[in-house]
């Protein structure tokens, strides 16, 4: 039933409506005249947002999306148009530029989220103490840069924010804790800043406002945060043989040499990339070495304890090893430190298959077979905790099963030259030797390793026999034929000939060698020791002997050509020698990465030894 004042409130809306459209718009979500002006700030058509606030001035500070956010809001964070911007905030009065939207975000603060560098010289150049005003999260428009790696937008706002400024929160209640760089404001910003990777930024940081780190703030210090980053380290980056070599020149190398080495030579791509990754290690590190400084100076255990143990752990389980060595050289006692399950840096890297910090053992002195007699809550050494598999991500660096069985190997033999002979056959609380262990832990591996085993040497295997039935008919049947009257083959007196019986020969004494080779292969008795030298020894035999039976029979099928063609068709002759190449340039690329895997993996220095000549202890 219609009373009498709803009737009476519908014709005064009515009214209100007629005589101040976009008002009424906003104040009762009339949804076509908030989207004509949110059209206009997101695409920036200043005309028609000028039509806009010319009829109505409250469309400046008018809510005009759902996150309750004014024309300004969105034209900052669409960045499409800074003039539109320029624009607004010359029209609005300095208050309202303090306006915010549902989380309590400002347009400065939109600016930060959003990486709008000229929006945020703008707004700062009419009213700069938006810097320091806080959203309900209690961040600063610096927090909200550094969290969403706008690196520009960041470095201004640093250059621009006074330190010593505090929000009107902190004035009215007197509280310093809320200036921008100061306690857990600094640290929240210092691991914002070490999150988005600005390294050079957070050391520039931790030298202008040491105690930031020397603090935790929500279980977060800036040495925690370094822990978890793996990519800022060498020990991170994987980097072939070429892009090793320009990493660690020392050489300035001109830019136009640079250009020819990178069209020369394939693989050496990105070198202003590999470059700055350079950089970047190097700021990480004298990050690392500045925060520990910091924390030794407090001169407290509680520090140690709360600022370097859980770093460091952290570090060891991520395979760190220069966080390691820096907070070990700043608290020596920190080689000491277990985890929740009671166990040190060293059993841990050897859970998760970190070489590098293994490798830290070969750094010690005699204190390192302390560590070798270690055992776990359950009895387990640490030749029994290498006899588990390795993590799948670790597994997955090394190609195929039958090389990731290698490594598994390897790592044991290797804990197992350096624990106490009597460890060898210890058995933990289940009653386990660590070669039994190893066994349970592997029996898939093993499988998979023979199954792929298995693939490579029957596809190689009807290679090798294709080329042995080729050649060996090339040899019987020789090009140019026989003299009817002597028997020798008509060509015989020619360079090419010669060259021709020669490849064809070897050809067929590297197919068959080859053919033989696959065949014991696929015949093999697939123990897992064999993994570690038997097996990927007779695959590289076999794959040598296939390359070189492969580029033999070339030889030999051009030196067949220049025979039949001679001198008359030279232009032919080079057409077809050269394409001649491409089979060979097609094992190259398919199968030559494998066997330089595969040599280096059982030939190679291997993945153990000492790292360096630092002391580690």
């Amino acid at each position: 039933m219609v009373t009498m004042a709803g009737v009476v409130a519908g014709v005064m809306v009515g009214v209100i409506a007629a005589t101040h459209p976009y008002k009424y718009a906003v104040e009762n979500a009339d949804l076509q005249g908030i989207n004509v002006f949110k059209k206009a700030a997101l695409t920036g058509d200043w005309e028609e947002a000028k039509r806009i606030i010319d009829g109505d001035g409250d469309a400046l500070t008018a809510k005009i999306t759902a996150d309750e956010e004014i024309a300004l809001h969105v034209a900052v964070a669409t960045g499409k148009s800074i003039e539109f911007v320029k624009n607004l905030v010359d029209l609005m009065p300095v208050e309202a530029l303090e306006r915010t939207d549902s989380r309590g975000y400002t347009t400065l603060c939109t600016a930060a989220r959003y990486g709008n560098t000229e929006a945020a010289k703008i707004l700062v150049a009419k009213h700069s103490d938006l810097l320091y005003i806080r959203d309900e999260e209690d961040w600063l428009p610096l927090h909200w840069a550094a969290q969403n790696a706008h690196k520009d937008t960041l470095s201004y706002l640093l250059m621009v924010t006074n330190p010593d400024c505090k929000t009107k929160k902190s004035i009215e209640n007197d509280l310093e804790h809320m200036a921008p760089f100061k306690d857990d404001s600094g640290v929240e910003l210092l691991v914002l800043v070490i999150a988005s990777g600005f390294y050079d930024i957070g050391l520039d940081l931790v030298r202008q406002y040491p105690q930031v780190a020397k603090s935790r703030f929500r279980r977060r210090c800036a040495l925690g945060e370094m822990a978890k980053k793996v990519s800022a380290f060498r020990s991170g980056s994987h980097f072939n043989h070429w892009q090793s070599i320009i990493y660690y020149s020392r050489q300035k190398v001109k830019a136009m040499l640079w250009r020819v080495l990178e069209l020369s030579v394939p693989p050496i791509k990105h070198i202003q990339h590999i470059q700055e990754q350079k950089l970047k290690h190097n700021q990480a590190l004298q990050l690392v070495k500045y925060l520990c400084e910091q924390v030794r100076s407090l001169e407290d255990l509680k520090a140690y304890r709360s600022l370097a143990k859980r770093p460091l752990l952290v570090a060891a389980k991520l395979g760190i090893h220069e966080i390691i060595e820096e907070i070990v050289n700043t608290f020596p006692r920190a080689i000491l430190a277990n985890d929740s399950e009671d166990r040190n840096i060293f059993q841990l890297a050897v859970i998760k298959r970190h070489e590098n910090v293994f490798n830290l053992l070969y750094q010690m002195g005699e204190f390192k077979q302390y560590f070798m007699r270690l055992e776990d809550d359950n009895g387990n050494t640490l030749l029994h905790l290498v006899g588990n598999q390795a993590p799948i991500e670790k597994l997955n660096v090394v190609p195929g099963a039958a090389l990731q069985m290698q490594r598994e190997l390897q790592w044991f033999k290797e804990v197992e030259k350096s624990v106490n002979p009597s460890y060898i056959e210890k058995q933990n609380d289940d009653g386990e030797t660590p070669s039994t262990v190893f066994a349970n832990e592997h029996m898939d591996l093993v499988v998979e390793g023979e199954k792929w085993m298995k693939n490579r040497a029957t596809s190689c295997t009807i290679a090798a026999t294709l080329i042995t039935a080729i050649v060996f008919t090339a040899a019987i049947i020789v090009p140019g034929g026989s003299n009817n009257t002597s028997g020798l083959p008509i060509f015989s007196t020619e360079k090419a000939f010669t060259v021709f019986v020669v490849s064809d020969a070897i050809a067929l004494f590297m197919s068959t060698t080859s053919l033989l080779i696959f065949l014991s292969i696929l015949t093999s008795r697939y123990a897992k020791d064999d993994f570690l030298y038997v097996l990927p020894h007779r695959l590289i035999i076999g794959l040598v002997t296939l390359f070189l039976s492969i580029i033999t029979m070339i030889v030999a099928f051009s030196s067949t050509l220049c025979l039949m063609l001679g001198d008359k068709s030279s232009w032919l002759l080079s057409l077809v020698v050269t394409s001649a190449c491409l089979p060979i340039s097609a094992f190259m690329l398919l199968q030559f990465p494998l066997l330089v895997d595969l040599m280096s993996s059982t030939y190679g220095p291997g993945i153990f030894g000492k790292q360096s000549n630092r002391s580690f202890h």
